[in-house]
């Protein structure tokens, strides 16, 4: 007897034990929970700690109170300017009202699909509405302003508040960038060509102008000799002329002497001339043919 009400009392035990347990549930600093009663929900907490609901009736779905981060499938946007571009963004976001939240999507995964649309509706619309090529400048960050305003504006809707939108990735398609990389290189190496081209003739001009002035100095220079050279023939003639005034039969004999030197000095040149010849006046008589007195 006694056994049987030890194990009935062990069995109420067991039985208020699991009550109790059903009754008590925990959130962490990094959650929020929404109670929920038959599948509606009662209560929001957000608060941290220890707390309790009605066991078998009540249940709990707990849901994240940090910021989340979800990458968006690239996406093909046509710019204003109609050219195809290729983006790949990411959302970063809060569960702002957990009650909203169970009521519109009820889990991460639906939020995730909603927020994909939503997205891409957005990138849509602002990259469709400028060119190319401000997509590719710095006003870059501008347009994820307006694209994160416009996600949060119809996310709130469903309990959440979109805290940042990033373009991570802007390219034109596979298709389009053979093309236009073949377009860059041919402006390349036009402008390339240019700056050759306007090499050249700066490079020809100087030459040109060196040239030029190379010529100029030549002909002064060679001017300057022709009058310096001028200049001492005259000298030369001029004191030729004065010594052979001063002496002419001294000066006549030098001469001779001269001539005879370059005529007969290599030794192997063969001369036929008569003896009495003017050439050899000088051979026989100093004085040139004429008798000492």
């Amino acid at each position: 007897m006694s056994t049987r009400i030890l194990g009935g009392f062990g069995v109420i035990i067991l039985i208020a034990g699991f009550i109790a347990f059903s009754a008590v549930y925990t959130v962490h600093q990094t959650q929020q929970a929404l109670v929920l009663q038959f599948g509606n929900p009662v209560a929001v907490v957000t608060e941290p700690g220890l707390k309790f609901k009605i066991p078998f009736i009540q249940n709990v779905e707990f849901m994240e109170n940090r910021i989340l981060s979800f990458d968006a499938p690239a996406e093909e946007i046509i710019a204003s300017d109609q050219k195809r571009l290729v983006v790949d963004s990411f959302i970063r976001y809060k569960i702002s009202d957990a009650l909203e939240f169970y009521k519109s999507v009820s889990s991460v995964n639906i939020a995730r699909s909603r927020l994909s649309t939503i997205l891409t509706s957005s990138l849509r619309r602002v990259l469709g509405s400028v060119p190319l090529a401000t997509v590719l400048t710095g006003e870059r960050s501008e347009l994820m302003i307006q694209i994160r305003d416009s996600v949060n504006s119809e996310s709130r809707s469903l309990g959440i508040d979109v805290v940042d939108v990033r373009i991570k990735r802007a390219d034109l398609p596979e298709a389009n960038s053979a093309p236009v990389y073949a377009r860059m290189n041919t402006e390349r190496e036009r402008e390339a060509r240019e700056f050759r081209a306007q090499g050249a003739e700066v490079s020809q001009r100087i030459k040109s102008r060196a040239d030029r002035e190379r010529t100029i100095l030549i002909a002064e220079a060679q001017k300057k000799s022709q009058i310096l050279r001028g200049d001492g023939d005259a000298l030369s003639v001029k004191i030729s002329a004065q010594a052979f005034g001063k002496d002419v039969e001294f000066y006549s004999f030098y001469r001779s002497m001269q001539a005879y030197r370059n005529s007969l000095g290599n030794g192997d040149t063969t001369m036929v001339l008569s003896p009495d010849s003017e050439f050899f006046r000088f051979f026989g008589d100093v004085v040139g043919g004429r008798k000492a007195k």
